[in-house]
């Protein structure tokens, strides 16, 4: 169980900094973004990549546009020793693009990360060493002066190494690792104890990076520690700060953006979340955060399916189906009120205008996903889903009396078996109730006549329980000659009628609501046939069938009516 009180545990100090600005700020324009997939996202798999996977992940980064990879750790491992030298040497870095490694303060590992890097046209240099108190007390067992002094010495060998190798352009960056850890003063102490060491300018900055090295406190606590190094720290002008959000609170998204606001022109992230424990800070939700906010975040996210795919068979993790953006469900409703709203939204949403669909922040087009999962239909789904799937996946557009009629049916399979069902399972239903209600009056042919004046008369072939049933009726219209023909005392209240498809093959559905003496509210009927009168007739009859299967009383009227006009042509 969990304790009580919680005296286990102290709450994070906060920061001093009752000026602080980043609440007033608005993020315009993307960071400078670093991934590192294949470094810190790479270390926390239970199976890491392999070369040929590490590359395949590498060339996917610079296609979707990152200008900052950190690609391994060369020190750690010979597979990631390997790894940088195989870029290198096979000159898979575009010109646009730097490579970065990481590396702790110790003397042998430093040489080694040089090592890696020769022949590089560009390269970043991450150095980083422990710096809170518990790690300083507890793991290494040195004091402030001994943890600068690390740091220092670290720097000092960086820049004794880049001068051995002039053809490549260095930059340099540090860690204070754990830094959310780490007093301020300390912290800032630190920083510019390394400054001071590689001397950066305007012109040449160096990079200083703030990791949430393991993310104690609240996305407001981290601005305003970001706030305090933004305006404290010396040589401003000739640094790039950097954070390195992680999640395990799970603010990292919100520490990153609070974060920039404060004053941090980069981020150091994973697609999707990857990384250690609970993750770095996930770079395409950030990305298209800003995407969706008005702002290009530098990034392509166009085909997102495909980045998934990659990134899945590169860590052999599976991204969660709810996932923002990426997940399989993210832009899925299958809430009857959502779905009614997501239908109308699409309705009047035009292709130029600012996107303004409800419940969906972005256009799942704009990252390649298409619109067959946005609306699914379950027990909890309403008219307006099933209506907007049998409208995208056959052009069936259906009356708004229908779509309840309709729902009604839909929700009665829902309820007896709870599975979802496919825009092929609504028209298959949709079918089975309206098109296919045959019996017991089943449309054969029709002949119509026009008579006197403005009326006609109809000849209409039908079977009743699979005899032949010829009958014969008057009226002002086809519609109104064959209710005069059924003699039921139907009356239609609404009819509609509409193309099923496009071209000169499609066929035309007809719609109509009916009433009748026996009947305590309405029904609907359809007929889909190539000539529109055929459907029209046909719509009548599966409004009938569907009526007599309905109520007994109307299901006795019609035999009565129907076994008298038999009599006569079964005693022939």
């Amino acid at each position: 169980m969990l304790k009580y009180p919680a005296t286990k545990y102290k709450p994070f100090q906060s920061v001093e900094l009752v000026d602080r600005t980043w609440p007033s700020q608005t993020l315009t324009h993307p960071p400078i973004w670093l991934s590192t997939d294949l470094r810190d996202g790479n270390q926390a798999l239970i199976e890491p990549m392999s070369v040929p996977r590490k590359l395949k992940m590498f060339q996917m980064l610079v296609k979707l546009g990152f200008k900052e990879i950190e690609v391994a750790f060369p020190s750690a491992s010979q597979t990631d020793f390997d790894f940088v030298r195989h870029l290198i040497a096979e000159q898979l870095v575009p010109d646009d693009a730097t490579l970065q490694v990481l590396v702790p303060a110790r003397e042998s590992l430093i040489r080694r990360t040089f090592e890696s890097l020769q022949g590089a046209r560009r390269a970043i240099v991450h150095l980083y060493n422990a710096t809170s108190p518990v790690f300083r007390h507890a793991v290494l067992g040195l004091d402030r002066l001994g943890t600068i002094d690390l740091a220092t010495s670290a720097a000092t060998l960086f820049n004794q190494l880049a001068a051995e190798q002039p053809q490549t352009e260095w930059i340099f960056q540090y860690s204070p690792e754990t830094f959310t850890a780490t007093e301020l003063d300390f912290a800032k102490d630190i920083c510019d104890a390394v400054l001071d060491v590689w001397q950066p300018t305007p012109e040449r900055k160096a990079i200083i990076n703030l990791p949430a090295t393991v993310e104690v406190s609240t996305p407001n606590g981290f601005a305003d520690r970001v706030e305090w190094m933004h305006r404290h720290l010396a040589r401003r002008d000739s640094v790039i700060l950097s954070v390195h959000p992680h999640n395990d609170r799970g603010c990292g998204i919100a520490a990153a953006e609070l974060a920039q606001m404060a004053g941090a022109e980069r981020v150091e992230g994973c697609l999707f979340g990857n990384g250690e424990r609970t993750g770095n800070v996930d770079l395409v939700t950030l990305a298209l955060n800003l995407y969706t906010q008005g702002i290009h975040p530098g990034l392509d996210f166009s085909q997102i399916d495909a980045v998934a795919r990659t990134v899945e068979d590169c860590t052999q993790l599976p991204i969660h189906p709810r996932h923002p953006y990426v997940g399989d469900l993210v832009f899925t409703a299958f809430s009857g009120s959502h779905q009614d709203a997501i239908k109308k939204g699409f309705a009047v949403q035009q292709p130029d205008a600012i996107w303004e669909v409800p419940y969906l922040p972005l256009d799942p087009a704009d990252v390649g996903r298409t619109y067959e999962s946005v609306i699914r239909v379950n027990s909890q789904s309403g008219k307006g889903g099933m209506a907007f799937l049998l409208e995208r996946d056959y052009g069936l557009v259906l009356p708004r009396r229908l779509q309840i009629e309709l729902s009604q049916t839909v929700q009665r399979v829902l309820d007896a078996d709870g599975t979802e069902l496919s825009s092929g399972d609504l028209w298959r239903l949709f079918e089975r109730e309206y098109v296919r209600a045959i019996s017991p009056l089943t449309y054969c042919a029709h002949h119509l006549e026009e008579t006197e004046g403005d009326g006609q008369t109809i000849a209409a072939s039908l079977e009743f329980f699979g005899q032949p049933l010829p009958l014969r009726g008057c009226g002002n219209g086809p519609i109104d000659a064959f209710l005069d023909a059924l003699g039921l005392g139907l009356q239609v209240h609404r009819y509609e009628e509409r193309s099923l498809g496009q071209g000169s093959d499609a066929a035309a559905i007809a719609i109509v609501e009916m009433g009748a003496d026996l009947l305590s509210g309405t029904l609907h009927g359809v007929g889909i046939h190539a000539n529109i009168v055929t459907a029209s007739l046909m719509a009548i009859l599966s409004a009938v069938n569907r009526a007599a299967r309905m109520n007994p009383a109307l299901q006795a009227k019609i035999e009565r009516r129907f076994e008298r006009k038999l009599l006569p042509l079964l005693n022939r």
